[in-house]
Formats: C-alpha cells, structure tokens, sequence
C-alpha cells in the first residue's frame, strides 16, 4: 500500500538526518560560540539562498543545514519522484500522500532536525499543489458530465463520484491532526456536483427533471446524514432543500393530469377573485358560468378519476428508480396534494356557485378509497 510504503520511507528519514547532524555538530564542532562555526558563516551566507531548503533561526542550525543541504543534495528530488509515485500508485493516492506528510510535518515541528522539518515542509507544499490539481479536475468532471441516455431516473454518475470521493477522503483522513485543505476540497466538490445534478437531470427530456433533481439530492442527504461531516452540514441542508422543493415541484406538475380541466378551470376562477371580481359574480362570467362549471364537473366521474390515477402511479412506478425508494414518499405527497385540491375545488364551488347544487362526483371517502386500493394492489 503506497500509504504504507510512504509510512516507512518518513520514518527513516528522522534517525537518518538526526544522527547526521549531530556527527557534523560534534566532528566539525558547532557550538554557539564555536570558532568553526565563525568560520563556516561565510560559506553558508553566500551558498545561501531565498529559495533555499532550510530558514533557521539560529547561526549555528543554519550551518549545519546548509552542510546537510550538500550532503543529502539528492534527496529533494528523490523524496519528490517517490511522492509523485506514490500519487499515481491508486486512484485518488495524492490524499494518502497529503494526509500522511501532514502528519509528518506536524511530527517535525520543533524537532532536533530543522533541516528535515523544511524538506517535509517543501515536500508537502508538492502534495497540496497536487491534490488542488486532482480537485480540479474531479470538479471538471462534474461539471462537465452528459445526461445519461435512459428512460427513468435513477442516481447520476456525477453523485456517485462525489460519494465514493468523500467516502474514501474520510477513511485516507480519519486520524489526521489537519484537515483544512480536505475541508476545502470536499466543499468544492460538493457545490460542483450540485451544480452537475440540476444541469444534467434538465438536459434529458426524456425523463422529468424534477423527478431526477429530486432522487439525486435525497441520495446525496442520505449520504452525508450517515457521514457527518462538520464541514458540509451546510450542504446536507441545503441538499434536504433541494430535493424537497423538487418534489413538490414534480408532485405538482404531475397532478395536473387526473383533474386538468378541473384544474383549468378553477385557476381561471382564482386569477378573476384576485382581479377583484365578487364571488357572487363569478358565476355570470361567460367562461365560468354554471353551466361551464357543470360541462367540467361531468367530464370526472369517480370512476375516470381512480383509472387517472392508476395511470399515474404506474407512470410514477416506471420513472422512479428502485435506488431511493422513494415511490411511497412521493405518492403519499401526491395524495395529500390531491386531497388538498379536492377540498379547495369545494370551497370555490360554495362560494362562488352557492345554491347551484353542483358537486364532484366524488367525495372525500371515495378519494381516500382510490388511494388505497392503489397502494394495496401494487
């Protein structure tokens, strides 16, 4: 396992460069006020510079770095090879490579070895350059991701990816001491796949996009209700948001088929009482008169209703994807959207065509019936 190897190879390094510096201490005598020490000064000042390995911050330490520095020359370069090796070991390795050197770096901080500190330091400056460039293109992807050509919905590539991302970075990161620039990613990512789900799921006409919008971002809920991510609490709500309003959206659009007249016309009478028209005088509009309430009325007999709304569940059934599950969810939401209706077509009927005696075929009791034969036959 890279991680591992990695693991080792930072273990190695602390012995190695500790035990260096302490031979070069002793042997060529740098002490404080040492008379080598004087005379190594010149060197170091004029050998260093603004790029160099090493910064400590005391003449003695900026010694013995900078003859480290000469010694291990090649071991910059190597350490970086093997980063880059260890990057392109497994999918998403730059994560092991940043989390492990995070550690590492913190470990350093204040060690015997300034001179490794620095080299850690530099080292892990390549691992974030090379995790925000891994970051990058994972919200490319998304961004740039196609409609899948199928008939129903289901959840798309684009949530998938996030989820195995954040599954994995989690797992890379769980005993890290720092996790800012994981932070960071994760909530990069996340809006980049938010912004995937509504573009992509109304880019195929062939399915309804609400529909689509909906299962996603109640996939995308679920995941991180069961991750707890402080960092994308945020993003949870507002994914419990998303998917919730495009429910409703789909609920109501929908809904239209099994009273579409109905729902015509008593949009019609809606649209003349917030004009300012009287209830009383609803009924002697031309296109709302009695008589082209009861034409309306005649055309749902309960028996149409229940056969409109088997052919709806059934076109629900086809388009929802098994994944989420959630065909219950949504037609209970779209009987208490039906009901809702139902009752709001009553109360325009007696107040605006009061006396009339004109009702819906149907009652209450039978709608409620309607709903639950469905349920139980499927």
């Amino acid at each position: 396992v890279p991680k591992q190897v990695l693991e080792q190879v930072l273990r190695a390094l602390q012995p190695l460069c500790t035990s260096e510096q302490q031979f070069l201490q002793e042997f060529f005598r740098l002490g404080r006020d040492s008379v080598e020490l004087r005379a190594l000064e010149g060197k170091v000042s004029g050998n260093s510079s603004p790029g160099s390995l090493s910064s400590p911050a005391h003449p003695w330490e900026e010694a013995t770095a900078q003859l480290l520095s000469e010694i291990f020359s090649c071991l910059e370069p190597e350490l970086r090879a093997f980063l880059d090796v260890c990057a392109k070991a497994q999918p998403l390795g730059c994560l092991q490579v940043l989390a492990t050197l995070s550690d590492s770096v913190l470990g350093t901080r204040g060690c015997s070895s300034p001179f490794l500190h620095a080299l850690l330091g530099n080292a892990l400056l390549l691992a974030k350059s090379n995790f925000n460039k891994c970051i990058g293109a994972l919200c490319k992807e998304m961004e740039e991701a196609k409609a899948p050509g199928r008939t129903r919905g289901g959840i798309l590539p684009c949530v998938s990816r996030f989820q195995e991302f954040v599954a994995f970075s989690e797992e890379v990161f769980r005993t890290c001491r720092r996790r800012g620039d994981l932070d960071k990613a994760q909530l990069r990512l996340a809006s980049s796949v938010f912004s995937s789900v509504n573009s992509v799921s109304s880019a195929n006409l062939r399915v309804n996009a609400d529909m689509v919008a909906m299962e996603n971002f109640h996939r995308i809920h679920s995941f991180l209700c069961r991750q707890n991510i402080p960092c994308l609490e945020g993003k949870k709500r507002e994914a419990e948001q998303r998917s919730r309003e495009h429910m409703e959206k789909f609920v109501t659009t929908s809904l239209g088929q099994p009273l579409e007249g109905l729902s015509h016309f008593f949009a019609g009478v809606k649209a003349r009482l917030a004009q300012g028209v009287k209830e009383e005088e609803i009924s002697f509009q031309l296109a709302y008169s009695k008589q082209e309430l009861r034409k309306v009325v005649e055309k749902y007999p309960g028996k149409e209703v229940k056969r409109a709304l088997e052919t709806l569940y059934r076109k629900i059934h086809k388009h929802l994807s098994p994944e989420e599950n959630l065909l219950a969810v949504v037609w209970q939401a779209m009987e208490q959207e039906f009901i809702r209706q139902y009752q709001e077509f009553g109360e325009l009927i007696q107040r605006c065509y009061a006396g009339s005696g004109i009702a819906l075929d149907f009652t209450m009791e039978d709608l409620l019936s309607y709903f639950n034969s469905i349920t139980v036959s499927d």
